[in-house]
């Protein structure tokens, strides 16, 4: 069994061969890539997906490993909801133990305000006929053991689920190789080649695949590829840092955020707790798209902190080349697996607060922590669409920290989006060309 967090010392588990020709060509093992693969391998159409580190080596396998339905933004709901119901008949047929569970998860409220702005997704889950439902102060406490203080209220939906996302997405991994799919980790997509406007293959760090489709699912790093093809999207990526405890008494089942501390029940007894601030690297693209940031920023002023430059290496890091040529070597071969340090004060700050949170807890010692480079959008959702001046070219990006829940939904998406069937959803909100045709920036829910 790999070690978790996965690095580049993790035996390659999928070795390819590189083939000649691929129907589609997918850019990215994480969450997105995986399924999308998976539901195209379901059609009989021969999918290659190619990863420059390991399969769900960075956001894919390093988020809270929350499945949920609970706070969604409008348009991403519908798509969350076929979700749900897809991990369940995927973790059936993977045959491995994924930690799927549902368990639920619960917003907590220290105000009367916060709890009077739940009542937006109420109306939403209400008309999609969810079990969500709100609690009164004492409700809420009757559903954590032994918390230190009342909360005004909280929002909750029994039927959210929770996995473990380092066991999941491998797991899809290895369904999808089953099915047909043909999986080559350590090997970069350097660049596409394109004929007249058009697809004709990509150029990987092994040789050429020829093709006349590719996806571009490449979480943190999507947006620094498309560049170099002169497409520009206002990706940016921001450090967010996880840890998870040893085994503790169970004080609550599921998954539960609050102002100072979420956290969530794990399989192996523990819980995996994060704070509720993310930091920004301040580099090229941060200037470059900061006028589209200001209405998020405005809209959760304190949910981000800032970093004047970025480690060398990462997407959007000073040093990082914008330009490079198919015979040369690139970024993503330099930075097999983006491995952020996690951040000293908010693993104090995230054990301190639940420890004071659940003061049963003598000591809370956290056996394993981490970090992962989240690929926002300023509207926090993500981009699912065709890239209108390049034809063959699709993107699914900008998960905003939301991907792992609706991973299999947008797969099954995309994978009907690329064979020109109806997605069967409506993908306005999600179009590329938001951000260039003059529309406002309207920020979805921050969690």
């Amino acid at each position: 069994m790999p070690t978790f967090p996965f690095s580049v010392a993790d035996p390659i588990q999928h070795h390819g061969p590189l083939p000649k020709t691929s129907d589609v060509v997918i850019i990215g093992g994480g969450v997105i890539g995986v399924t999308t693969a998976l539901f195209l391998a379901r059609r009989r159409i021969s999918v290659t997906l190619i990863e420059k580190g390991r399969i769900a080596a960075e956001q894919s396998s390093r988020n809270w490993g929350w499945i949920r339905k609970q706070g969604r933004d409008a348009d991403e709901l519908p798509i969350v909801i076929e979700a749900c119901r897809l991990w369940k008949e995927l973790a059936a047929e993977c045959g491995e133990d994924i930690g799927l569970t549902e368990t639920g998860v619960t917003y907590l409220a220290n105000s009367d305000k916060q709890m009077a702005s739940f009542e937006t997704f109420m109306k939403l889950a209400s008309a999609y006929d969810l079990d969500t439902r709100l609690l009164d102060s004492g409700q809420t406490a009757a559903l954590f053991k032994g918390m230190s203080r009342k909360f005004a209220g909280s929002m909750t939906t029994p039927s959210d689920l929770r996995a473990e996302p380092w066991l999941a997405v491998p797991a899809l991994a290895r369904l999808a190789a089953r099915l047909g799919v043909t999986i080559i980790e350590n090997c970069a997509a350097r660049t596409l080649d394109i004929s007249a406007g058009k697809v004709s293959g990509v150029w990987t760090e092994a040789g050429r695949i020829e093709t006349s489709t590719v996806l571009v699912a490449g979480g943190a790093w999507s947006s620094l590829f498309l560049r170099n093809h002169g497409v520009s999207i206002p990706q940016l990526a921001v450090r967010a840092t996880v840890a998870a405890t040893e085994p503790l008494a169970e004080i609550h089942a599921g998954a539960a955020g609050g102002a100072d501390v979420a956290f969530r029940r794990r399989q192996d007894g523990g819980y995996t707790l994060a704070p509720a601030s993310h930091r920004l690297y301040l580099g090229p693209d941060a200037f470059r798209h900061a006028t589209k940031y200001m209405p998020a920023l405005m809209a959760h002023p304190f949910g981000t902190r800032y970093s004047p430059a970025a480690p060398e290496g990462y997407p959007d890091s000073w040093s990082t080349p914008r330009n490079w040529t198919a015979d040369a070597e690139s970024p993503f071969e330099r930075m097999r697996v983006l491995n952020p340090a996690p951040e000293q004060s908010s693993l104090d700050a995230i054990s301190r607060n639940f420890q004071r949170l659940f003061p049963q807890f003598e000591t809370v010692r956290l056996k394993t922590t981490w970090a992962g480079m989240i690929d926002a959008m300023p509207d926090i959702v993500p981009i699912v669409d065709r890239v209108q001046t390049i034809t063959g070219l699709f993107v699914a990006t900008g998960m905003s920290g939301h991907g792992f829940g609706i991973g299999p939904g947008i797969g099954r998406v995309v994978s009907d989006l690329i064979q020109g069937n109806a997605p069967g959803h409506d993908l306005n909100r999600f179009r590329l060309s938001r951000f260039a045709d003059g529309s406002r920036i309207r920020p979805g829910p921050a969690i």
